[in-house]
């Protein structure tokens, strides 16, 4: 008895559909990450409690952390609602962000560090997401 396999539709393959899952997912965590940078960033402006006391930072204080953090926030959001749209330039624009977001968690591991480190995963997951699903995609 021979078993057939389904066609696909028309102008689709399990390829493009993977791509379009990791880019959705993608732009989800961008937004997350947006979310949770825009609280971090406004509680460092204000110098919260939760904070880690007397920690020392590699540049500056905690207050241009959180205005660096504000600032990534935006492009995150602009990044993820971008991708949602479909813009191409989102993916550059999440990737940049992301990476730089990755980076600026680690710098500021000294003011919360297991907030830093779940942020810096999520932006990890999220840059491979827009670089294997999204640079390759036609």
């Amino acid at each position: 008895m021979a078993t057939t396999q389904p066609h696909p539709r028309a102008g689709t393959s399990p390829a493009t559909d993977t791509s379009n899952g990791w880019l959705t997912y993608a732009a989800i965590l961008l937004l997350i990450g947006s979310v949770l940078n825009v609280i971090w960033g406004i509680a460092a402006i204000d110098s919260a409690n939760f904070f880690v006391a007397n920690a020392h930072y590699v540049i500056s204080d905690l207050r241009l952390w959180g205005w660096v953090s504000l600032a990534i926030g935006a492009l995150l959001c602009a990044a993820g609602v971008g991708l949602f749209a479909g813009a191409r330039w989102a993916i550059w624009v999440g990737i940049v962000a992301a990476s730089t977001n990755a980076i600026v968690q680690l710098l500021a591991i000294p003011a919360y560090p297991f907030w830093s480190l779940a942020v810096f995963a999520l932006d990890l997951v999220a840059v491979y997401g827009l670089i294997t699903h999204g640079l390759i995609r036609d």
